[in-house]
């Protein structure tokens, strides 16, 4: 079942709302910017985990330089 999208219309001086069915360009433009997002989302989650596991390998050779747990946790 594919679902028309619609854009919302309200005049503040009325009170009327209208409900008006995108067109194909207006949709094309909705899925580009939500590809667009889904991109930049999965970026900004690879950047993350690289975050995570460049902290977790320099706390992996701090340990095995012979820092405790508690020396490693105060550089933070």
């Amino acid at each position: 079942m594919s679902e028309k999208l619609q854009k919302v219309i309200v005049n503040c001086e009325t009170g009327v709302t209208e409900y008006i069915d995108l067109t194909d360009e207006e949709i094309a433009e909705v899925r580009a910017r939500e590809a667009q997002s889904e991109i930049e989302m999965q970026a900004k989650e690879a950047e993350l985990a690289a975050k995570a596991a460049a902290k977790a390998s320099a706390e992996a050779k701090l340990a095995a330089l012979g820092l405790t747990p508690e020396e490693i946790a105060a550089l933070r």
